[in-house]
């Protein structure tokens, strides 16, 4: 086993921050339109927003059958896992929340005694999970920069910066909500890599399966392929088989204890990267739980790097100190791989360990 430089450059400490947020790094978020941003929504609540942010849900009433009704009534119908919300009381934004689930029909979670048919009970519910900003933002003392991105219709501030009260969901432009976060100072991230932390990068994947649903560009067929690519099956394995023989750590031959990995994750590739058997791995169900969680990666000539933040004693307990012979990969494989190690591969810290097969 030898060490290889403790050095990282700030490119890569900037790359391993992104990489928590399942986010790429800017250079390569221009170069490439796989990370763009959630949508983003602004909540102004009627009163206080504590019992939605304690129940981690949002809850509005439904629209009058025929489609009549407020727009905010039929926006919450058009959440999706990922997006995020502003959540504004009392004039002051003081919370961000990321959806978890889509809509279900619900009566509200405080009725109470209040019959369950009631109109005022009936409406949808959206689980979210609500971070509290530790530096809340008042829109009023930065109208200048904000009203002239406010949208036409639907604006969820009124130009002198108090909340509408008739608009309690709307769906924010992009330049209004990149000017949002500069606002906040990078609070919005840190709340997306929190959630995304404590969903172990689930929620992420469900965003792109609810946007995959939502297409209408691309045939069933093609939906079908790209949504079983996500979990190893599909056009995808039967691809990467075609190159992938055996685990490259454990040496395991047997293809029905292999799991189909993507080096690139999914969540974060472009359609034809999904179903690219060159951005996969087969590994042993342990080996691709290290592997997606940048635990290990692989170099070029096929020597395994392992993480120095990685317990000792899984290392011994795993067999990594003495892994499969390294085996070279193709160039198609080392553009991806190239990707792994700078955006996933130890993204909490620099520094690594690189461990020669016999």
């Amino acid at each position: 086993m030898r060490r290889g430089s403790q050095a990282s450059s700030g490119f890569e400490a900037l790359a391993a921050a992104l990489a928590i947020m399942s986010i790429e790094p800017s250079s390569a978020i221009e170069e490439e339109s796989a990370a763009a941003l959630p949508r983003q929504w602004w909540i102004n609540h009627a009163g206080s927003d504590r019992a939605a942010i304690d129940g981690s849900y949002l809850w509005s009433r439904r629209a009058a059958r025929g489609g009549a009704g407020n727009p905010s009534q039929h926006n919450i119908t058009r959440l999706i896992p990922g997006d995020v919300l502003y959540s504004c009381a009392h004039a002051t934004l003081s919370a961000i929340g990321v959806v978890l689930e889509r809509a279900r029909s619900m009566a509200h979670p405080e009725a109470g005694a209040r019959p369950a048919g009631s109109p005022a009970a009936v409406g949808w519910l959206v689980p979210v999970r609500f971070v509290e900003l530790k530096q809340p933002l008042r829109p009023k003392e930065h109208m200048p920069v904000l009203a002239p991105l406010l949208p036409r219709e639907h604006a969820p501030l009124r130009p002198s910066g108090t909340p509408n009260r008739r608009v309690a969901l709307a769906a924010l432009p992009l330049p209004l909500a990149t000017r949002l976060r500069r606002l906040l100072n990078g609070q919005v991230e840190d709340a997306e890599a929190q959630v995304a932390m404590e969903l172990d990068g689930r929620l992420a994947e469900r965003a792109v399966e609810e946007q995959l649903w939502e297409r209408g560009d691309i045939s069933p067929r093609e939906r079908r392929a790209l949504l079983s690519a996500r979990i190893g099956q599909g056009v995808f394995r039967e691809r990467l088989e075609a190159i992938e023989s055996a685990c490259r750590v454990t040496g395991i031959l047997d293809r029905r204890y292999l799991k189909a990995t993507h080096i690139k994750p999914w969540k974060l590739a472009s359609e034809r990267e999904m179903l690219d058997g060159c951005n996969g791995l087969l590994l042993s169900p342990h080996m691709q739980h290290l592997f997606e969680r940048g635990q290990i990666s692989f170099a070029d000539d096929g020597r395994l790097l392992v993480s120095r933040h990685l317990n000792p004693y899984v290392i011994r307990a795993w067999g990594l100190e003495h892994p499969a012979p390294p085996r070279p990969f193709a160039p198609e494989q080392c553009v991806y791989l190239d990707y792994h190690r700078r955006c996933i591969f130890e993204k909490l810290s620099g520094g690594r360990r690189a461990i020669e097969g016999p």
